[in-house]
């Protein structure tokens, strides 16, 4: 049964760095495309960010040269640094598996994916 847990969400002041964590159990990592993504309230879910079993990496525009995403198979982890954050991304983050990295974070994901159980994030002085 594949399974993800988040962790490392908190409150961050703006311009400050987090780095969540995205545990994977029941699967063997290394075969599998992991992405980010975040919902903040009344807003649709978007993706962040995405890396492939090649760690071939892509990002929202609107994250791109702040945030960036990394794997570690033999720890079954994937991580998102993020760097100079904004209160506009305040949100709770999910990473997630059985996802295409596809150019377009709207096509990463599809019926078939599976979701943490998210961390929130709130940015805030």
């Amino acid at each position: 049964q594949l399974q993800l847990a988040e962790s490392g969400g908190g409150l961050v002041q703006p311009g400050g760095s987090m780095r969540l964590s995205c545990a994977a159990t029941g699967f063997t990592l290394d075969y599998y495309s992991i992405a980010w993504f975040r919902q903040a309230p009344g807003k649709e879910r978007e993706g962040v960010s995405c890396i492939n079993k090649f760690a071939t990496t892509n990002y929202a525009d609107s994250v791109k040269g702040r945030f960036t995403i990394s794997r570690d198979n033999a720890k079954r982890m994937v991580y998102l640094q993020m760097n100079s954050l904004k209160a506009d991304d305040t949100a709770a983050y999910y990473c997630a598996v059985n996802v295409e990295c596809y150019d377009s974070p709207d096509a990463w994901a599809s019926r078939d994916t599976s979701w943490g159980q998210g961390t929130w994030v709130t940015v805030s002085s």
